[in-house]
């Protein structure tokens, strides 16, 4: 969530950089400007008013004779400001509730190094990994390869589930297995980051943190709500589905103050996501690259502000290093800021090379949040002992998606024959298998 008070300040400014990212919702800006003003003057009015009440309550205190009619008259201006002030109370309580709804549909301000630019077109090429794979034969797409092998079955998936499901057997369950392992031991064991296994079930307020809601309301999963459980259980927000571990690792730290000396803190985790695509349909609906449940490694840090930007570069380092480890051919794009998510101020997206579509595809969004999410989940540090808090910054990123990453080796490595060639680096976890082959 952007800071009120620098939109209230610098609204100019603030609308020129929405502008930048392809959001003109004149009348969300407008209405957030007149909730700003009259924040200010209702204020400014119910701060008069309690110095009024505070001068009237010294003026009865000093008075000698309790039964004048000075007193009883002063008595009924003190009952005539504390109405005053209790409506004011409830006007500025609205207006902030008001406020608050509204600048939650406010965009991130995209980063000044961020490129120009209304839509993926203009989407800068940072570099370029490896050589794309050359083929004797024309490359199959991963859904035949992997129904070919016996290890991916769209139809039994569907029987069950519905569309834009899959059942992974045998190898492929296995193969799925080894990515999860294989990226949770590299990011731990070289790239330092603590491991968390979080609920796959979070409630509203961490949806809210993360930018998720109200946004993105249509693509999630929420859970249908029992009354009698929800009053025995004490729950007084709705649950959902996590549409991606970033939702549960990053409110890790939600409502608290950390240390400046703790910063950099650096999570990763794995789990299963969930996402309904609302906004997706007849995009990417053959596969594994669009579906409703998926697996996923997340990295996420939380950093002070000075180190950010070298924190989002290692970050993403990071998450190259899965693809390099499994000789991947990909790409790192930076996103203008037409392209940017609603909660982003950065982004470099990690697109891995498909023969089958002869396109590269995203595998990974490395984001840095700026103190955007931290204003929402009231995440902050102090630099010192007496030092005022500050909000953290927050950066994440997939390291990375699974099943991503498993299309991308099924295309990459298919061989004439049918088979697939393992990626060395997942060797180890499947028992030294070098080929999945019927």
């Amino acid at each position: 969530m952007l800071d009120r008070r620098y939109v209230s300040e610098h609204l100019d400014e603030v609308r020129e950089q929405l502008h930048r990212r392809g959001f003109d919702d004149a009348e969300v800006l407008s209405r957030a400007a007149e909730l700003i003003d009259a924040r200010k003057k209702a204020i400014s009015e119910q701060q008069a008013t309690q110095e009024k009440r505070n001068a009237t309550s010294a003026a009865m205190g000093q008075m000698a004779d309790k039964k004048s009619e000075a007193f009883a008259k002063l008595r009924e201006e003190m009952r005539a400001v504390k109405e005053t002030l209790k409506g004011l109370d409830e006007r500025v309580r609205t207006i902030e509730e008001e406020l608050d709804d509204v600048m939650l549909h406010l965009p991130n301000l995209p980063a000044d190094s961020t490129p120009d630019g209304l839509n993926e077109e203009s989407n800068v090429v940072v570099r370029t990994w490896g050589e794309a794979p050359s083929f004797s034969f024309e490359p199959k797409d991963h859904v035949e390869v992997g129904t070919s092998l016996g290890i991916l079955d769209f139809e039994r998936a569907t029987k069950i589930s519905g569309s834009r499901c899959v059942v992974l057997r045998g190898l492929g369950a296995r193969l799925e297995r080894a990515l999860m392992q294989f990226m949770l031991d590299l990011h731990v064991d070289q790239h330092g980051y603590e491991e968390l296994w979080p609920p796959a079930i979070v409630n509203d307020a961490s949806l809210r943190g993360t930018s998720q809601l109200p946004k993105f309301a249509k693509d999630v999963f929420r859970l249908a709500k029992d009354e009698e459980w929800a009053e025995e259980h004490q729950h007084k927000h709705d649950l959902y589905l996590v549409p991606t571990a970033e939702v549960p690792v990053s409110n890790f730290h939600a409502d608290e103050i950390l240390s400046a000396d703790q910063l950099p803190i650096a999570y990763c985790a794995y789990t299963p996501c969930f996402r309904s695509e609302a906004g997706s349909y007849g995009r990417d609906t053959r596969g594994m690259i669009r579906q409703h449940q998926f697996d996923k490694v997340e990295l996420v840090r939380f950093v002070t502000p000075d180190q950010a930007q070298a924190q989002h570069q290692a970050l993403t380092e990071h998450a190259e290093k899965v693809l390099q480890l499994l000789g991947l051919h990909y790409r790192v794009v930076e996103l203008c800021a037409g392209d940017l998510g609603f909660a982003a101020r950065k982004c470099f997206d990690l697109e891995v090379w498909l023969p089958a579509q002869k396109a590269y595809r995203e595998i990974s969004s490395c984001s840095w949040f700026g103190d955007f999410q931290a204003r929402r989940m009231r995440c902050r540090f102090r630099a010192g002992p007496k030092e005022k808090p500050q909000l953290v910054h927050t950066i994440n990123g997939s390291g990375l998606a699974i099943g991503r990453t498993l299309v991308a080796i099924l295309e990459q490595n298919q061989q004439a024959d049918g088979s697939v060639v393992v990626p060395e680096a997942l060797r180890p976890y499947l028992g030294g298998k070098e080929r999945i082959q019927r």
